[in-house]
């Protein structure tokens, strides 16, 4: 049984691919079973309404005859009037089934759709739409079906967390502005807002890659902030006096709105490799001596992949921040990960630490965080 066109429609290459589609030997299709498998490929494929209705018309026309293909045969005047759709819409709904792979043309030397009886009166062939591809390719649909599933849920987790870090870090920020309102946080508000607006509805859009480690990072922000102004941490006190440790000599001060965001005196790249060991006890991962900032390099970037986070990252925090505070990122935010699932029962809220290392990044070249100040509070709190 020849199939395509016979020269009076254009040749498709889908509708090639398509006819070379067979069911099994001696299997007989019912129209249940057809019309369940064409409702699978219109969601798999996202099928528009006017092709759907189409399809789903073609379907009914099924007779269960015991072909080896599945054929139909209704005219344009058929479908119109079961559809209430104009011949132009049944013609280009049919031609983007055809484009599909959903059905294949099997056209007459005339380019009429008739059936083909025997002397006896029994149909034995027709011309018209073979839809044996809708039902062949079920396995293909359900498939499809999973893998929308699957994004839906994930989407639906995403927006979820990105809603936890949201209401997390406004609970943060008003528990500061009740218990400290000295204290200046209009740079985590200010990233508070400007997350919010790139934020998109739930039924918009999906959501961006990045936008989730940004949510992640601004919550651990803000609950640090907290955390620290509680605890006597001087990093978030509304004070310019210097009355730390000798070996943290930084200013204690946080920025007035209207300032730049300024580095403390001490830079990550004077930072000595002790101290950095302290504050990230997870650097012994490393499995090499740590003797100086080389060293240092060499482990950020070797424990790179331990985040998960693609070499292209690491290549944008070196040309974005330096070679040495990269590698100081990378092990700041390894140190991060695995205190919060050392806190947390084996689960961390960074559910994408190459991601986090990323956004982290971008935050040190905005100014936004000072890796020296975030090192030695590091170091208090793991020292108290």
């Amino acid at each position: 049984m020849q199939l395509a066109s016979s020269g009076g429609r254009r040749l498709r290459h889908a509708a090639l691919v398509a006819r070379d589609l067979a069911l099994e030997t001696g299997r007989t299709v019912t129209r249940k079973e057809l019309s369940a498998a064409a409702r699978d490929a219109a969601k798999a494929l996202n099928l528009p309404t006017t092709p759907r209705v189409v399809l789903s018309e073609l379907v009914a026309c099924w007779g269960e005859q015991e072909w080896e293909r599945l054929l139909v045969w209704p005219s344009n005047d058929y479908l119109v009037g079961r559809t209430a759709l104009t011949d132009r819409a049944i013609r280009k709904s049919i031609r983007k089934l055809v484009d599909l792979g959903l059905i294949v043309p099997k056209d007459s030397p005339n380019g009429k759709r008739y059936a083909v009886k025997d002397l006896a009166g029994e149909i034995i062939d027709a011309f018209g739409f073979d839809l044996t591809p809708v039902y062949a390719r079920r396995g293909e649909w359900a498939t499809l079906l999973i893998e929308q599933k699957q994004l839906r849920q994930a989407q639906k987790q995403a927006f979820d967390e990105v809603t936890i870090c949201r209401r997390a870090t406004e609970e943060a920020l008003n528990a500061l502005a009740e218990h400290y309102p000295d204290l200046d946080r209009s740079s985590l508000e200010d990233d508070l807002r400007t997350l919010k607006a790139r934020t998109p509805a739930r039924s918009k859009a999906s959501l961006p890659a990045d936008l989730l480690d940004e949510w992640s990072l601004l919550r651990s922000r803000a609950e640090q902030a907290f955390l620290d102004a509680g605890n006597g941490g001087t990093r978030f006190r509304h004070t310019n006096n210097n009355n730390g440790s000798p070996s943290e000599p930084c200013n204690k001060g946080f920025p007035k709105k209207a300032e730049a965001v300024r580095s403390t005196e001490q830079t990550p790249e004077h930072l000595s490799p002790e101290l950095i060991l302290e504050a990230c006890p997870t650097l012994s991962d490393y499995g090499q001596p740590v003797r100086d900032l080389a060293d240092i390099v060499s482990a950020g970037r070797y424990l790179r992949a331990s985040l998960g986070a693609h070499e292209s990252a690491w290549a944008e925090a070196v040309e974005e921040i330096g070679t040495v505070r990269a590698a100081i990122a990378v092990i700041y935010t390894l140190q991060l990960y695995e205190d919060d699932v050392a806190r947390n029962g084996g689960e961390s809220r960074i559910k994408n630490p190459g991601g986090y290392f990323r956004a982290l990044t971008r935050m040190v070249k905005a100014g936004k965080i000072d890796l020296a100040v975030e090192l030695l509070a590091m170091r208090r709190r793991r020292m108290s």
